[in-house]
């Protein structure tokens, strides 16, 4: 129960003074405060479709326990708002910024920051396609004036849809605005902070769960500008801790080479059949009904081998083949991280005809694909550190050796590897000690890309 003196004590979700509001139960033995108005939101149609976008997609090919969706994620960032606010709330700077009625659309904004999130989303949206519209800005498809949820936001909540859409795409700019959003979107907010334990949980793996979330929260402190959030001393442990976490679950699940043997097919195939598909719609649909419509939508063509590979009767993923990094044939992780979704795809089918042929074989169009991370980069773990005894605030990775390590743009580098995948019949075709480099460099050495000079190099 908040203190009545506490800036947000009269927000219901925070009060929660008799506890006669109940609450839903979400893994692991969290207890989401459940008040009527937030019901309202739960139940309408708009949010209930995140029952069936899996929180992860396709790493439940390799850790058959991430089948969990966005729905219990949201509940799980609602929760964290609700934590967050109440320690920040006892930051008196924070609460002159921060009106009640901005952190009850705080509130609001957490529980629907992924409502615009379409199954595949992030395999879809690190493809950079034009024309293809950021989940946070597809929110806005399911929060148009005469939507069921928009009439529960101003109804029970007296919030307006644009302001919502506002704390999730930025359009003002006010210190509010910009604090809110670094607690919804930025080196410790309640979106990591969730997903991370979740996603571990339901993985299986201890990775996520690493580091003191509480201790963490308990040392918020709003930063020197008033603009972000920063921590006390008290949290620089945790802070660390949560970077090898987040380095770690990088590492070891969203980028584990099978997961994104999986991503890869899905997103060549996705590529291939995108010119047939009607967006708008597709995005509206459930998990399993944008399956069917891809597989039917891929039947009789090349990319019905990947769909079927990802989501017919048995388990079929593409092997890898090689594997570069900054660490190994780093021109050529370089080279090929530099190209886009069509590029890699034109690539990956020159690089099959010519696999092919040294191994006297015809092989299939997409029996070759090549993996590259996103040309966007990960949020760099910036935050500050308040030490009281010299009231100072000092950027985290000034006074960590671990943050300074892993949390800035090595992070990427480090983490997120060039593969090349080929289709599991044919792995068995190539002799072991077979080394691929020269058919990839001579394929690259068709692209021309240019350096910042002009000048042209791979």
């Amino acid at each position: 129960m908040l203190q009545m003196s506490h800036p947000y004590a009269h927000i219901p979700e925070l009060a929660l003074a008799d506890n006669s509001f109940g609450v839903i139960r979400i893994p692991t033995e969290q207890d989401i405060p459940f008040t009527p108005r937030v019901r309202a939101i739960v139940d309408t149609a708009e949010f209930q479709r995140l029952r069936h976008v899996t929180q992860l997609a396709l790493a439940s090919h390799v850790y058959p326990g991430a089948t969990h969706t966005r729905f219990e994620h949201a509940l799980g960032v609602f929760h964290n708002a609700l934590k967050y606010l109440w320690q920040l709330g006892r930051d008196a700077r924070f609460a002159e910024i921060v009106s009640a009625h901005d952190a009850e659309v705080l509130i609001v904004a957490a529980l629907l920051h992924d409502i615009g999130h379409w199954p595949f989303c992030h395999p879809i949206e690190d493809m950079d396609l034009p024309h293809m519209p950021p989940h946070e800005i597809f929110a806005k498809e399911f929060l148009k004036p005469e939507g069921e949820l928009t009439q529960v936001l101003e109804s029970q909540w007296n919030i307006s849809a644009a302001e919502v859409l506002d704390v999730l795409v930025a359009k003002s700019d006010s210190s509010s605005s910009r604090l809110r959003r670094s607690i919804l979107s930025g080196p410790i907010d309640i979106d990591k902070m969730d997903y991370l334990s979740r996603d571990s949980q339901h993985c299986g793996v201890p990775y996520g769960r690493h580091f003191d979330r509480n201790r963490l929260i308990n040392s918020l402190i709003v930063n020197e500008a008033g603009d972000g959030l920063a921590i006390t001393s008290k949290g620089r442990t945790a802070a660390e801790m949560m970077v090898f976490a987040r380095y770690v679950m990088f590492t070891e699940v969203y980028w584990h080479h099978a997961v994104r043997s999986a991503t890869t097919m899905f997103a060549r195939a996705f590529l291939e059949l995108l010119p047939g598909l009607h967006l708008n719609s597709l995005f509206r649909m459930s998990e399993p009904d944008l399956i069917r419509c891809l597989c039917t939508a891929a039947s009789g063509s090349p990319t019905a081998a990947l769909m079927d590979g990802l989501f017919g009767s048995r388990r079929m993923l593409h092997k890898r083949l090689a594997e570069y990094s900054i660490y190994h044939r780093e021109p050529l992780y370089r080279a090929l991280r530099r190209l886009t979704a069509t590029q890699l795809a034109d690539c990956s089918v020159r690089l099959t005809e010519q696999l092919g042929a040294v191994i006297g074989r015809t092989l299939k169009p997409m029996d070759v694909l090549i993996d590259a991370p996103p040309q966007h980069r990960e949020v760099e773990f910036r935050v500050d550190v308040w030490f009281r005894s010299s009231g100072e605030y000092r950027p985290l990775r000034d006074v960590s050796p671990i943050v300074d390590a892993m949390a800035q743009t090595q992070f990427d580098d480090c983490v997120k590897k060039v593969r090349i995948f080929i289709a599991p019949d044919i792995r068995d075709l190539i002799p072991s000690d077979f080394i691929i480099d020269d058919l990839v460099l001579d394929v690259l050495n068709r692209f021309v890309v240019r350096n910042d000079d002009g000048c042209t190099s791979l």
